[in-house]
């Protein structure tokens, strides 16, 4: 099974401070991240969905025709007609698998403290930018649910919590994105950029990603340690997160090696299919080697980037 790498254990718990530190701090093709890129793409990702009503009120002369509200007008027996303002502000969740298999990896970070840092990469371009943040996490069940406000202090609360739970133990063994994003469908009535962020390893739940998707900007964020795309190859002891027997697994053997990443292709292959095919939006972030930000923030871009241009195609 993948994702069953007895792996090693995460470092010691960190303070939301040096997760900030390393988000402002982060680099990009060797330089300070261009600030004005970053918070460009953000700015324009799903700026003003369109327009939503205020209220109802009684008709007065001058007002558009086109804006009467023909249900309450032949109700109430009088013109009535609907106020309208520009959607202008962000909605951005966070929901995040707390499930073992992302507690740690090889690599310089665990699954769970790289989602820590994407999350604190938005949340802080949401604080500059005023928009709403919000938080689902859970493994077998939600286990928190902050409803997306607007504020620095909460919007810190909720980084306070994502950095916590990337150093604590796992909410449970295995993630149920069944529950988490049904979950989503049924607390948030605004229309939302949600982030999904996990490994991704357990199957798809069909029926509820395209609820989620119908009514939300779904975007799949696909959290990946080094060990899964490149096993050293070395003989290695592994074990499914949920329990089960230890298994020794010779990976400087060739066909061994061959085997298994054909196998963790096929997976990754039809996962990206169901997204798309479900038309949710992915973002790939792989565990560094070595502590860098650019492993988050370089895919970033290159998702705003991909969004701009099809923006322009359209």
């Amino acid at each position: 099974m993948f994702g069953s790498w007895r792996r090693q254990p995460a470092v010691a718990a960190e303070r939301l401070g040096s997760v900030l530190a390393d988000v402002r701090h982060a680099r990009v093709d060797g330089s300070r991240l261009i600030t004005d890129v970053l918070t460009g793409g953000y700015r324009s990702l799903s700026r003003g969905h369109g327009i939503e009503i205020a209220e109802v009120r009684e008709y007065v002369e001058g007002d558009d025709p086109r804006h009467v509200d023909w249900n309450v007008t032949a109700r109430i027996g009088r013109p009535f007609v609907k106020r309208y303002v520009e959607e202008r502000e962000r909605t951005l969740v966070f929901v995040l698998d707390q499930g073992s298999a992302l507690a740690s990896s090889f690599g310089a970070w665990s699954l769970r403290q790289v989602a820590a840092r994407f999350c604190a990469l938005f949340g802080l371009l949401a604080i500059g930018n005023h928009d709403r943040v919000g938080l689902v996490a859970g493994a077998g069940s939600v286990a928190r649910f902050a409803p997306p406000r607007r504020g620095v202090a909460h919007v810190y609360t909720i980084l306070r919590d994502v950095v916590a739970a990337a150093g604590g133990p796992p909410a449970g063994p295995r993630p149920d994105l069944a529950a988490l994003l049904a979950h989503v469908a049924a607390r948030l009535r605004r229309r939302s950029v949600v982030f999904v962020l996990s490994d991704f390893l357990a199957p798809l739940p069909p029926r509820e990603l395209l609820v989620a998707g119908r009514h939300h900007d779904l975007v799949a964020v696909r959290l990946t340690a080094q060990e899964l795309l490149a096993p050293p190859p070395v003989l290695l002891r592994l074990q499914d997160p949920a329990g089960g027997p230890v298994r020794l697994v010779d990976f400087a053997a060739a066909r061994v090696r061959e085997r298994y990443l054909e196998r963790v292709q096929t997976q990754r292959a039809a996962t990206a299919a169901a997204l798309r095919h479900a038309m949710v939006d992915r973002i790939d972030l792989v565990v560094p080697a070595l502590a860098d930000m650019a492993a988050i923030t370089r895919p970033v871009l290159g998702w705003f980037r991909r969004r701009e241009l099809r923006e322009q195609r359209r």
